[in-house]
């Protein structure tokens, strides 16, 4: 089954998080990551929940493009804290998609179960 988070969101619930792809040095400048502002996300904060966001860095502190290796582990982490808070909606964007230039299909497995 394909699930996907709409390209536009404009609000989400108490009981719904953003996923956004982050820096992680935290700086939401641009694409989802400037977004997740409007949900709580935190300069500063690059990785994890913050407000109604939660950051998976797809790049470094100098914004360099992270390794698929290095954002697979990051992926592993948010999806520990979505089975720890199954009560929740997590609107996933397509992290690692825009600006740091992966394919869905290079991302999308890393969320599948094993």
């Amino acid at each position: 089954m394909k699930r996907t988070t709409p390209n536009l969101v404009r609000s989400v619930s108490t009981t719904e998080i953003f996923v956004f792809g982050s820096n992680e040095s935290g700086r939401h400048g641009k694409g989802a990551a400037k977004t997740a502002l409007r949900f709580g996300a935190k300069l500063g904060i690059g990785n994890g929940i913050s407000g109604n966001s939660y950051a998976i860095p797809t790049k470094n502190e100098k914004i360099r493009t992270l390794s698929q290796t290095k954002i697979n582990e990051y992926v592993q982490e948010f999806i520990e804290y979505a089975k720890e808070n199954e009560n929740k909606i997590f609107l996933v964007t397509e992290i690692g998609c825009g600006l740091a230039g992966y394919s869905p299909e290079d991302i999308a497995p890393m969320f599948k179960p094993t």
